[in-house]
């Protein structure tokens, strides 16, 4: 991937292999720790030696474009095995970046009707027992380098992990349903969390609007948000909390999409008492904070 991100300082094979060689060494020393900085470097060094196409990209001075650079290298990558040394490393870098952004606690949150919650914040950054995915149909990320969504976001963040586990999933579907298999929209996909505070993802695939907004998309919506709250109530999980699923580059219409939200969770709700504490509608924007207000008052 030459030039996925422009920079100053060139590194060849001997330089990645000496850093590995160092963090091995610190890793297996009792008491020395990676700095911040090192973690960054080594990290960056790993993938890129990782890949030949790779290996004449140069590394940025500043710091911001090397965690950019780092972040481009994750979404890039395929998902497959790596070795513990890097696990490690990436697991104190994510956990410490996460940290730094400032994690919510649910139980911090104040309800705006019963056990219902609507919090403008990072979804990366909330402790509850599931967050939702608006995940694309191949289920394993991504794959843009930097892009803002929150499949982008929830896999960075979570960790090369998170990519390896959605691919080990679906390969195992492909043997099932056929290689050209696809996961179907409002068909809920589960994994670990991995570095997030979470403790698991629901991966689904929302509808998409392409030319007008129809009974069907509706109903395929709806049954996103049942479907995650079955596979909620079927693997214990307490509190789960929702993305704005398919609005956005899905195009569904932020305030249907809201009132669907809010009308078949409400009425899951009432058909399965007790079997959900809370359930939090994640919002990005001030727009959807006031539509989910106002149908909750």
């Amino acid at each position: 991937m030459k030039g996925i991100y422009p920079g100053d300082t060139k590194i060849d094979a001997c330089t990645a292999d000496n850093a590995k060689k160092s963090a091995q060494n610190k890793l297996l020393k009792r008491g020395i720790s990676m700095t911040k900085k090192e973690r960054l470097i080594f990290l960056i060094q790993t993938l890129l030696k990782e890949s030949p196409e790779y290996h004449n990209t140069s590394i940025p001075k500043g710091l911001p474009e090397q965690r950019m650079l780092l972040r481009a290298l994750m979404n890039v990558r395929a998902p497959k095995p790596i070795d513990e040394i890097f696990l490690q490393v990436q697991n104190e870098y994510l956990q410490e970046a996460i940290e730094e952004k400032g994690v919510t606690d649910l139980h911090d949150l104040t309800p705006v009707k019963d056990n219902l919650y609507v919090w403008q914040g990072d979804i990366t950054t909330l402790r509850c027992d599931a967050i939702v995915n608006a995940a694309n149909s191949q289920m394993t990320g991504c794959y843009i380098p930097g892009h803002t969504c929150i499949d982008n976001c929830i896999h960075t963040f979570a960790g090369i992990q998170l990519r390896e586990e959605c691919g080990r999933q679906m390969d195992q579907l492909r043997i099932r349903y056929g290689r050209d298999y696809e996961q179907p929209t409002a068909v809920p996909m589960l994994t670990d969390a991995y570095n997030l505070p979470s403790k698991k993802v629901i991966h689904i695939v929302g509808p998409i609007v392409q030319y007008k907004l129809t009974p069907a998309l509706e109903k395929d919506l709806s049954d996103c948000y049942r479907n995650t709250l079955d596979m909620c109530m079927e693997n214990g999980l307490k509190s789960v909390a929702f993305c704005c699923i398919s609005t956005g580059v899905f195009h569904f219409p932020n305030k249907r999409a809201a009132e669907i939200a809010v009308e078949t969770v409400q009425g899951w709700l009432r058909e399965y008492p007790g079997q959900m504490e809370r359930v939090i509608f994640n919002v990005f924007k001030d727009e959807d904070k006031d539509i989910y207000e106002g149908l909750l008052s």
